[in-house]
């Protein structure tokens, strides 16, 4: 017996800002790519080159993020009963995926700038970086009101956090070579940069692998749920309890639930997926659920607490 609620119209809305917030830090970061690219050649910093090459995965994580956010609003289809909801975890797990090359590939190279310096026009690098850090600041407050309920949202907004922080790592690396003519702080510069991407990469990782795995959802105690819900008047008990996330906001629960006689009648079930369904979406913010309603004299050979 399926039972929930509807909040389309709101979470039409939701999308709708979060894909706008995307197409905006987007822009920002393409726009940002191109003066570091420039930079990059001009004055021979690898750090710069470092950031640039961040800022394309960022902008290839965007673009992945907005085409998911589209197509996670699909309609549902015989074939397809969700949609195309799950697309957004997708891109994420892309976003990550894609991070992590660029951090190794990184990472590889400043190795080998520490034992063959180059030398850095440090002036052009600080004023460049800082154009960058201006831009992925813009974009962090632009995204930050969709990473709460969305992890494509929060995919991009991580890997932008990770770029504000590679541009003050160049602009510092610059002004040490500046003052001091020490090349070297190009390459360490690039390597805090990679350091900086890595944890961030493996915390989406593991938030996707969570979701693709259908592991419960990080938030929700299923031991302390089972007890909310065989305290409800009439519920013997509560088995086969599964709950697991679909996509960013929309976690699902099945149940089968063990009620006596005298709640096993039409009536008694109106009132007891209400109940249900009132405890779910007040204690867990649960809204997504389906029970299946037994008798407490059924078979006992079909029952697994």
């Amino acid at each position: 017996m399926p039972h929930g609620h509807d909040h389309s119209h709101s979470g039409d809305v939701s999308r709708s800002g979060n894909r706008r917030r995307l197409a905006w830090a987007l822009g920002l970061a393409a726009s940002v790519l191109t003066v570091e690219i420039v930079g990059a050649i001009w004055t021979g910093s690898l750090a710069l080159a470092a950031d640039a090459g961040h800022m394309a995965a960022d902008s290839m994580g965007l673009v992945f993020a907005l085409v998911a956010a589209r197509l996670a609003d699909s309609s549902p289809t015989p074939k397809r009963t969700y949609g195309l909801k799950r697309v957004e975890v997708l891109a994420a797990l892309s976003n990550a995926l894609i991070v992590v090359a660029i951090a190794v590939g990184v990472a590889v190279e400043a190795v080998g700038r520490l034992f063959r310096p180059a030398e850095i026009q440090a002036v052009p690098v600080i004023v460049l970086a800082a154009i960058g850090l201006v831009a992925n600041v813009i974009a962090l407050l632009i995204l930050r009101g969709g990473a709460r309920d969305s992890i494509n949202v929060r995919g991009a907004y991580l890997e932008v956090m990770g770029d504000s922080l590679g541009s003050l790592a160049v602009i510092v690396a610059a002004v040490v070579i500046a003052w001091t003519g020490w090349m070297r702080a190009d390459a360490v510069a690039s390597i805090v940069i990679a350091l900086l991407i890595l944890p961030r990469a493996y915390s989406l990782l593991k938030e996707v692998l969570r979701v693709l795995l259908e592991a419960t959802p990080k938030d929700m105690d299923l031991s302390e749920l089972r007890e909310h819900l065989e305290e409800l008047p009439g519920v013997v008990s509560v088995h086969d309890l599964h709950a697991w996330t679909i996509t960013s906001g929309l976690k699902s629960l099945t149940a089968h639930v063990v009620v006596e006689p005298e709640r096993f009648n039409p009536q008694a079930y109106h009132e007891l997926l209400d109940e249900m369904s009132h405890c779910l979406s007040g204690h867990f913010d649960l809204t997504h659920s389906t029970f299946q309603i037994e008798p407490a004299d059924h078979s006992e050979d079909d029952l697994h607490p």
